[in-house]
Order: C-alpha cells, then sequence, then structure tokens
C-alpha cells in the first residue's frame, strides 16, 4: 500500500536562501523543517541544501556538528536536493575551493565555485530539460557554480548551449547550479519530493 502522508523533509538552515526553499515545498504539500542539529536530520526523510556561500554552511556545519550527520545520511541513501551552494556542498571535488574548504559529498561530479564570475555577471537563461518536459526551465544564475566533469554514474539533467552542465542527477542526488525557487519553478522540487517519495515506498 502506498502511503498518502505528506513527505517528511528538511531544509539545512545554517546560511543562505532557506525560506524560498522551506516556501516551495510547503506549496507543494511537504512537511518542512528547518534543519540545525542532527536530531532535526534525523526526523526527516530528504534533506534540500540551499544557495548562499558554501564555505560558510561548510564552516558552520562543523560548528553546529552536523558535517558527519549529513554525510552519514547521503551515505545512507537519503535524498538530497542541492541548489547552487548547495550542489558545490554535495560534490565529491572541488577545483576552486578556499584553503581548508570541505563538502559533504556523495555527487561524483567536479565543480569549479564562482564559475560564471561574481554578483554582476548573473544572468538568467531558458534551459531545456528533458526529465521535466515542456516548457523550458527559466534558470536564475547568481555567482553559480558549473560542473566540470562527471562520474559514469551520473546522469546530465540540462547543459547551457555550448555544452556546459548546470543539473545533474545520480541516484538520490539531485543538482542545480541555478535557483528554481526564486523564480517560481517548482519542478525540480517536485522531482527531489518524487525520489523521496520512491524511497519511502
Amino acid at each position: 500500500m502506498v502511503s498518502t502522508a505528506a513527505p517528511r523533509v528538511g531544509v539545512l538552515a545554517l546560511q543562505g536562501d532557506v525560506r524560498e526553499h522551506v516556501r516551495v515545498l510547503t506549496d507543494l504539500g511537504a512537511e518542512v523543517t528547518a534543519v540545525r542539529r542532527p536530531a532535526e536530520l534525523a526526523a526527516i526523510d530528504g534533506l534540500v541544501l540551499p544557495g548562499g556561500e558554501s564555505s560558510v554552511i561548510d564552516k558552520l556545519s562543523r560548528a553546529f556538528g552536523m558535517r558527519e550527520p549529513v554525510r552519514d545520511a547521503i551515505a545512507a541513501g537519503m535524498p538530497v536536493y542541492g541548489t547552487c551552494a548547495g550542489l558545490i556542498l554535495l560534490a565529491d571535488r572541488i577545483t576552486d575551493g578556499i584553503a581548508g574548504q570541505q563538502t559533504f559529498g556523495g555527487l561524483d561530479v567536479t565543480v569549479r565555485r564562482n564559475a560564471f564570475g561574481s554578483q554582476v555577471d548573473s544572468f538568467e537563461v531558458d534551459l531545456d530539460v528533458p526529465a521535466l518536459g515542456e516548457p523550458p526551465v527559466h534558470a536564475v544564475f547568481i555567482r553559480a557554480p558549473l560542473v566540470e566533469e562527471t562520474g559514469d554514474g551520473v546522469e546530465r539533467l540540462a547543459v547551457l548551449e555550448d555544452g556546459r552542465i548546470v543539473a545533474v542527477r545520480q541516484g538520490a542526488l539531485l543538482g542545480t547550479s541555478f535557483h528554481p525557487e526564486m523564480t517560481g519553478e517548482h519542478r525540480f522540487h517536485a522531482l527531489f519530493l518524487d525520489m523521496v517519495r520512491d524511497r519511502g515506498r
């Protein structure tokens, strides 16, 4: 029998655009928790890593005792969706991290931070994402990272016209360079919630 209960998901609430993700996930019918402590992580079935500053979230995750619990949850198969800085935090490798910067890892990709430049170099573009169907995804890139290399098990969900990779999926992990939560684009979050439901079956 398939459960009809609302998916229990969390947004890592150490820094970044937490409220925007909470709003989208709530609008999609999820039961959403702002996650700052290991006990809160243990009570959910899926986690969003928001945009923000990846090096700051990394440091705060260690200060709050969250680094190892999040790594363990990823290793145990918890569905996780990372946007922008969250994608960096999911990556196994960063090409231009600051000294001592660490990630949670789990996603077999190499990511370049701030690949598109500074805040003034932010841009918007419509992306074809076959996994989401029509219409195209209107994507906003703000100091965005770029996926430079992917491992064999990584699905490339979206690329720019020049072939650069900006959305990926590997098993229970989903990552986008851009911010769907800021444009009213809910399909990536809906896909994430489907991944959470699928794991619970």
